[in-house]
């Protein structure tokens, strides 16, 4: 284990629903975390119980700006980049911004952490990378054609990483991260995430809308089980470990219609009508994948990942953060 008292971790993107999660619990931990993020879908009140932590850097900048992407870097041992801009259907509305934030500045924070010698780059990458490929469960080697402009630009991620491994000698690890969800994960806006967006519905009795009929499956996985993932991304001394790709995921899948009616499960402890709250149903969505489940096989053997927490078991740890800091 290395002592976080000697470790300095960048976390691009830190202000964001998995940023600031990670810049907490390294904290917690002992290490010193600086924080870049432009604020555009990161929220300063997600960073409130880091920002008194002598251990803490607050740096407000654009991972589009090289020269801020090089001030981030400074003294910093391993990044942590989870600084992009997420939702299929915003891509599709506006694919460039979301090159330019998820490509090129992907391609800045790869050049300034070489330069910068940077012992380790560690990346959020996406399920959404497996595309139209059919096969259960998602396995790290097989892939299909990306469906939407967001599921390219995360696959160029993971093509530069590789190259910047190969050409500059920088150690990269991509975690392919599933439908995560928990604490801070905003419900408000037009591209919130399913879970938010659905408990904040319920919370005030509206029906929530499902795209589809419900039968769509996902491998829902809770933020604890992503920060471990981070964690031993960082730690891992195994060099096959090490310049590839992990599922990062629970390695089970609930349909939409399961999750809804968890969801009022967990909810209705809270509030006994959101029990009868009706669902709503709409068309499927463009760019989305109809299943999706992940092999977990591969960071179980070489990173020796112990996910901890299910879908029915974060969801309830969710709940319970929702309806105590949103009502």
């Amino acid at each position: 284990m290395i002592e976080g008292n000697k470790i300095t971790i960048l976390v691009t993107g830190g202000a964001g629903f998995i940023g600031s999660n990670l810049c907490e619990y390294f904290l917690s931990k002992g290490y010193k975390v600086t924080c870049l993020d432009n604020f555009a879908t990161g929220h300063r009140h997600n960073l409130k119980d880091c920002i008194e932590n002598p251990n803490f850097q607050l740096m407000e900048g654009d991972i589009r700006n090289f020269e801020d992407c090089q001030n981030a870097v400074i003294g910093v041992d391993y990044v942590l980049h989870e600084a992009a801009l997420g939702s299929v259907p915003r891509s599709i509305k506006d694919p460039i911004t979301s090159n330019d934030v998820n490509v090129s500045g992907f391609l800045n924070m790869l050049v300034a952490s070489s330069d910068a010698k940077v012992k380790r780059f560690v990346y959020a990458a996406s399920s959404s990378t497996y595309g139209d490929s059919v096969g259960l469960p998602k396995v790290e080697e097989v892939i299909g054609k990306p469906l939407s402009p967001y599921a390219i630009t995360k696959y160029v991620n993971e093509l530069y990483a590789d190259i910047f491994n190969r050409t500059y000698g920088l150690e990269t690890i991509g975690l392919r991260y599933f439908n995560v969800f928990g604490r801070k994960q905003d419900p408000n806006g037009a591209y919130a995430a399913v879970i938010p967006k659905f408990v904040l519905q319920l919370m005030n009795l509206e029906s929530p809308k499902i795209n589809g009929d419900g039968n769509y499956s996902r491998d829902f996985t809770y933020i604890d089980n992503v920060i471990h993932m981070n964690e031993l991304a960082i730690i891992t001394k195994n060099p096959e470990a090490i310049n590839t790709v992990y599922n990062t995921a629970f390695g089970d899948r609930n349909t939409l219609n399961n999750l809804v009616n968890y969801l009022k499960e967990y909810l209705s402890v809270y509030d006994p009508r959101i029990a009868n709250v009706a669902v709503e149903y709409g068309p499927n969505r463009e760019g989305d994948i109809p299943h999706s489940l992940a092999s977990i096989d591969k960071a179980k053997a070489l990173l020796g990942y112990d996910p901890q927490f299910s879908m029915q078991e974060g969801l309830k740890n969710a709940v319970s953060w929702y309806w105590n800091n949103l009502k």
